[in-house]
């Protein structure tokens, strides 16, 4: 039996998240009928670096499987893609040792967010992309962001009916640039809290709008309380970007 880890991409416009839920269509489904195919019915389970939700993307998710077929990764990464709907693609497979897991050994994670500013929406992005209609303050974003690089409990930053008790994580770089006529945001740390960038990114657009001042940000940290935090921002907007892991586990 040998382990196998995949990178996703993955538009997640016509996907109910990335989990199988009854009766939707999720990411999760639709690459564990792929393999199911490619075993000849035999149900092949996938172990992701972590959930998105409904219509939020994917550049760079995560998983690993176990299969008994052996294949080299090239002809592993054309056969899953040849099952594969549009919406789903697999850039590459690797090998990894038997202990490797997608979730428990990520030792970072980036997400992309974006916003398309301007007098009318961009029609060929407006399932990629939030549009806001009016001009943002860059700058003072840029300023509230540094608040949260650094190591905090970001309760504040997190839905309220999450089950995760340990709220600390470490932000290690925050960065907020002009890209054509959208705003990347782009957020780097060690782990993320169920919709903590969202609520980030809705409350820094808070702050661009002139609702908030930037140096609100620390005190809504130290609050730990999710009502002093912005609005969740829409999930169409935001992309799981890249997923960190040793080297040591890609040896094989």
């Amino acid at each position: 039996m040998a382990r196998y880890a995949c990178k996703l991409s993955y538009d997640g416009t016509d996907f109910s998240g990335y989990q199988v839920q009854p009766g939707k269509r999720t990411v999760q489904l639709v690459v564990e009928q792929a393999l199911q195919t490619i075993h000849k019915g035999v149900h092949t389970p996938i172990v992701a670096s972590g959930r998105t939700d409904a219509r939020v993307h994917a550049f760079g998710q995560v998983i690993h499987f176990e299969s008994t077929i052996s294949m080299d990764t090239t002809s592993w990464k054309q056969a899953i893609n040849s099952q594969l709907p549009d919406d789903v693609v697999v850039l590459n497979v690797h090998g990894v040792n038997d202990t490797f897991h997608a979730r428990y050994d990520a030792v970072g994670k980036e997400y992309r967010y974006y916003i398309h500013y301007g007098d009318v929406p961009n029609v060929f992005r407006r399932n990629q992309s939030v549009h806001i209609k009016w001009p943002l303050d860059v700058p003072a974003m840029q300023t509230a962001a540094q608040y949260l690089i650094g190591t905090h409990d970001f309760s504040a930053f997190c839905a309220a009916n999450t089950s995760v008790e340990d709220k600390v994580r470490t932000i290690t770089n925050v960065s907020i640039q002009p890209v054509g006529q959208e705003l990347e945001l782009s957020f780097s740390g060690n782990g993320f809290l169920y919709n903590m960038v969202r609520i980030i990114v809705g409350t820094l657009i808070e702050v661009g709008s002139g609702k908030r001042k930037a140096r609100e940000i620390e005190a809504i940290l130290a609050s730990l309380d999710r009502s002093q935090a912005g609005k969740t921002a829409p999930g169409h907007g935001l992309y799981l970007w890249e997923v960190h892991y040793d080297e040591e586990h890609f040896s094989r």
